[in-house]
């Protein structure tokens, strides 16, 4: 399954550990293009200096680790789709471009799915998108937790539990999930 990963869930920085973590396992296949990167990289400006550039870090990392993630849109495709928020339009494109089955976003208002199923594309949230995932691959996502919590709490110095650090990231129903019958 390929899915297109908007800016807005690869900003956050644990919600982009936990779905790049489980693209890493190779449960579906990540997509991107160079202009959702720029986005993601742009919103960092507000956390302060030197922000972008750790995040322009990040970005060549996840390219280099995933080269054929990265969708190149061709010229003038972005003319023929039409959505509530023109900005987003190159994200539609890109998932048209890259051959995908799914957008995941938190921005259900401007992907709205009657358009969306005419390009035969869905859109989901990343807790949904997780949580639809679960059944055939808990052993994987409570992997990428662990493993996601581990970080937060090295980095940090906070003992987040999985629950909390997995609700401020909105991811709370998953959160939920790995919190049952986990220690920590």
């Amino acid at each position: 399954m390929r899915v297109l990963l908007d800016a807005c869930v690869l900003y956050p920085t644990v919600m982009r550990e936990v779905l790049i973590g489980v693209a890493a396992a190779g449960v579906y296949q990540p997509r991107w293009s160079g202009r959702i990167l720029e986005e993601w990289a742009r919103a960092t400006i507000k956390l302060g200096p030197g922000a972008e550039e750790i995040a322009r870090g990040e970005i060549a990392s996840l390219t280099a680790r995933f080269p054929e993630a990265s969708v190149r849109v061709p010229e003038g495709m972005e003319r023929r789709f039409w959505l509530p928020d023109p900005n987003d339009v190159h994200v539609l494109a890109a998932a048209v471009a890259g051959s995908c089955d799914m957008i995941l976003t938190l921005n259900a208002a401007d992907f709205p799915r009657a358009t969306l199923a005419e390009e035969g594309l869905t859109r989901q949230a990343p807790d949904e998108f997780l949580m639809h995932l679960w059944p055939d691959h808990e052993p994987v996502l409570r992997q990428v937790g662990a493993g996601v919590l581990a970080t937060a709490r090295r980095l940090s110095g906070e003992d987040w539990t999985i629950r909390a650090l997995m609700k401020k990231a909105r991811l709370p129903r998953f959160g939920k999930a790995l919190g049952q019958g986990m220690v920590g």
